[in-house]
């Protein structure tokens, strides 16, 4: 199977870094969301990427604007009716995810593979949702996506050999180094990951350090490029919280209950980068 129309749901921080990833490696792409203000700062961020690779002497202005001509942009998810791949890539909220995946189930053609970048739920439940679950599987980009070489690919219990090889074929053809996980919450990177970042605001909120000390600890101690405090406000923690939560449910062990202090930021609105505000100011 031969992929050449690519769409991705949602314009967001991982939606737009997916599509610009995608239309760089010579994909026709459709870029859809809810309005289109989000579709068009999607596509204003994408810009901003391009010519700053431009200003770096990686691309011409002839490559970026190849890029842009192939991305179009769309608030009707049933314009993704000829795509013969669709990343779904909206907020980590399940019933959503299920709602999306249903309309792209009665929207697309029979052959179109369905893929979530969930980053914790479990893809069985996604592909239960649909009539296809042969064709449902996980391909989890890492932010910001045009520059990490990772995509974390997961099958569910029925998806085919043929999905999983055609999904492995194109992380390649994005430039990307894939890694294949099993279907269970979190999969690979975040049943590490979260726990660590959670543990990390567990230390702050028990004053073991401060949020300071505690990132250069890891920066310096343990050779992380970014402490998990500031990893967090670039994630989003309300993503880490909806993480933990399905690492907590999914598991029933109280190591990954959700630290108190993570909550209360969320519920506040103290989200991290994308608010101006998390353990960080913006």
């Amino acid at each position: 199977m031969e992929i050449k129309t690519f769409a991705v749901i949602g314009s967001g921080q991982m939606g737009n870094g997916i599509a610009q990833v995608a239309a760089s490696s010579g994909l026709n792409v459709i870029m859809t969301d809810i309005n289109a203000d989000l579709v068009g700062k999607g596509f204003a961020n994408i810009e901003k990427n391009l010519q700053r690779g431009i200003d770096k002497g990686k691309i011409t202005e002839e490559e970026k604007n190849a890029v842009l001509g192939r991305i179009q942009k769309s608030t009707d998810i049933t314009d993704c009716a000829e795509a013969d791949f669709v990343v779904e890539a909206a907020t980590e909220n399940e019933e959503l995810k299920f709602g999306i995946f249903k309309e792209l189930d009665r929207t697309c053609k029979k052959d179109c593979i369905l893929s979530t970048n969930t980053s914790s739920i479990p893809i069985g439940r996604i592909a239960a949702q649909t009539g296809r679950p042969e064709k449902i599987i996980g391909m989890h980009f890492m932010n910001p996506v045009p520059v990490m070489k990772l995509i974390e690919i997961i099958r569910g219990i029925a998806t085919s050999e043929e999905t999983f090889q055609i999904t492995w074929n194109l992380s390649e053809k994005f430039g990307k180094t894939p890694a294949e996980a099993s279907d269970y919450p979190g999969f690979i990177a975040n049943r590490i990951l979260m726990p660590m970042i959670n543990e990390s605001i567990y230390c702050l909120y028990h004053g073991v350090g401060r949020r300071e000390d505690i990132d250069t600890v890891m920066k310096l101690g343990m050779n992380h490029p970014m402490g998990p405090l500031a990893l967090a406000d670039l994630i989003g923690l309300d993503t880490c919280l909806a993480i933990m939560e399905t690492l907590y449910n999914g598991f029933k062990d109280s190591k990954y209950r959700p630290c108190p202090l993570l909550r209360k930021y969320v519920e506040a609105g103290w989200l991290g980068r994308k608010t101006g505000k998390g353990f960080y100011e913006y």
